[in-house]
């Protein structure tokens, strides 16, 4: 049994359709839309594809219309892309996205999954990274072989005995420092982290061609070229 998990796609159908691994199951944990500028791939390959798929916080706010607020970092790139997703989404794409489960458990083989894009504590917003403790306080109920969980963008995995945490990392904007898509392989029980390298410059077109230009052309660009928001995009006005 191969399962391919991935998370935070971000409307970034440039790195997603270079994803070229074969797989049995996938599931996806949440965030396919906002930042990027390409939604209607990437929620269709999601849909063609994916085995079981949770909301992210960015599914949430596409899906119920809520503005994006901020004036520096990921919440102002928000502010530039997340209008261009209510005219690109019709009215059955924004039902998927809002009608997919905040958390999801699924067995697969005889292999129990959980999936959540935070935590179970907040499956929306909260974010938890490499930390044994707290993964041990926040799964204490939860009766799973593996915990899928995403939002951080950042890519780890953890062996807690009873069960393992995976985070894949994000497949359409990394921000580990590595631009390369993030995801993981299960595979016979094992699992491996992996990337692959997209082209960027294709996907920064894309942004170009769907209305972003000038400052929130450059801050798109920035993030995927550098696999993070810099400092200097972050605090530029």
């Amino acid at each position: 049994m191969r399962v391919l998990v991935i998370s935070d796609i971000h409307s970034n159908w440039a790195a997603l359709s270079s994803l070229q691994e074969e797989f049995d199951y996938c599931l996806c944990i949440g965030d396919l839309v906002d930042y990027g500028t390409d939604p209607v791939p990437c929620i269709e390959w999601v849909k063609q594809h994916a085995t079981a798929c949770v909301r992210g916080n960015h599914d949430h706010a596409v899906a119920q219309r809520v503005e994006a607020k901020g004036s520096t970092g990921f919440r102002k790139l928000a502010c530039f892309t997340r209008p261009l997703h209510w005219d690109l989404l019709d009215r059955v794409r924004m039902k998927y996205l809002a009608r997919l489960p905040i958390s999801q458990q699924i067995t697969i083989e005889g292999v129990t999954f959980y999936l959540v894009h935070g935590t179970p504590r907040d499956p929306l917003d909260e974010y938890l990274g490499e930390n044994e403790a707290g993964w041990r306080s926040r799964l204490q109920g939860i009766n799973a072989n593996f915990v899928c969980v995403g939002h951080t963008h950042l890519p780890f995995h953890l062996d807690l005995g009873d069960k393992q945490v995976i985070n894949p990392g994000s497949v359409g904007q990394p921000r580990d420092g590595d631009p390369r898509c993030s995801y993981a392989i299960i595979e016979d029980g094992q699992v491996t982290l992996k990337r692959q390298e997209y082209d960027i410059e294709a996907a920064i077109r894309q942004m170009e061609a769907a209305g972003l230009s000038g400052e929130s052309l450059e801050l798109g660009a920035s993030v995927l070229r550098n696999g993070r928001m810099t400092a200097e995009a972050s605090q530029k006005e």
